[in-house]
């Protein structure tokens, strides 16, 4: 049975129409009943089907470990909600200290579910590690960003934000120059709600990472981290 039921998307539905402290307070108990205990438990049960796919990968069942805190940091933004209104999970190279460090990420909101994998905002030194990599090894980058079984459940541009040239010092014309412009190198997947509420959704969650094992360590060992 799936550590996650439709309450959870309950829960996010009602916050975001009260995204409030006074509101938070009153139904903290439902955060902690439908939202984090599930996903705590999700991350637990998670930690032996991640090893299989990685033994280099973090499941750390704890709030600011693999689960995102739900408290947004608004002290230099103008919108001021308080709370995310979904949750995050972040299984992360052990190597890594923040949530920019490879890893196979998890978003449950309602009507925006998706499994992800990759690295999302690198510094420019790792960014240009892995537009180098592709240029020296174009063929296996070819090989696990056109795989078909890849191709089929995941999409590169959900969160498209590139540069409008060729980096510096990288080739204009190279065949992947869209990929060498990339500001992050992040694939996605789609789940529904009801996806992740079936009984054998670990499972399926292993399957969809298990997939993207070949991208994921094409980016992983391009910054020097053991896959």
């Amino acid at each position: 049975m799936s550590p996650i039921q439709p309450a959870l998307f309950d829960f996010f539905t009602d916050l975001r129409n009260n995204n409030n402290r006074d509101w938070f307070l009153a139904n903290k108990w439902r955060y902690e009943a439908c939202v984090k205990d599930p996903l705590l438990t999700l991350i637990t049960d998670f930690a032996a089907p991640l090893a299989d796919i990685s033994a280099h990968f973090n499941a750390i069942p704890k709030v600011g470990g693999s689960l995102f805190r739900i408290y947004r940091d608004i002290r230099f933004s103008k919108d001021k909600r308080p709370y995310k209104t979904a949750a995050g999970v972040h299984f992360r190279h052990k190597a890594g200290k923040n949530a920019h460090a490879p890893g196979f990420y998890l978003h449950l909101g309602p009507g925006e579910c998706f499994a992800a994998v990759g690295l999302w905002g690198p510094d420019t030194k790792t960014l240009n590690q892995i537009r180098q990599t592709i240029v020296n090894d174009s063929s296996e980058w070819e090989r696990v960003t056109t795989d078909p079984d890849f191709s089929a459940i995941y999409t590169r541009d959900l969160h498209a934000d590139s540069l409008k040239r060729a980096p510096r010092g990288f080739d204009p014309d190279h065949r992947f120059v869209d990929d060498l412009k990339r500001r992050h190198f992040v694939a996605s997947s789609v789940l529904t709600e009801s996806d992740i509420c079936k009984s054998d959704f670990l499972e399926e969650l292993a399957r969809r990472y298990q997939i993207a094992a070949g991208f994921m360590e094409f980016l992983t060992t391009s910054v020097g981290l053991p896959w």
